[in-house]
């Protein structure tokens, strides 16, 4: 089982999970001076920060 498989089974077997739960919400690259960078999808359901109802 890949590690993306484990992930996808963990996040979906609480009760009321939906498949959508294991969808990927950031994104991990590497730069030129070999550091990672990792961003938050557009897509991402959940973002962190204050949500509209804190503005």
């Amino acid at each position: 089982m890949t590690h993306r498989d484990d992930r996808a089974d963990q996040l979906t077997t609480a009760p009321r999970a939906e498949e959508s739960d294991a969808d990927p919400r950031i994104d991990v690259s590497e730069g030129e001076d070999g550091r990672s960078r990792i961003d938050i999808r557009d897509d991402a359901p959940v973002r962190p920060g204050s949500g509209p109802e804190d503005r």
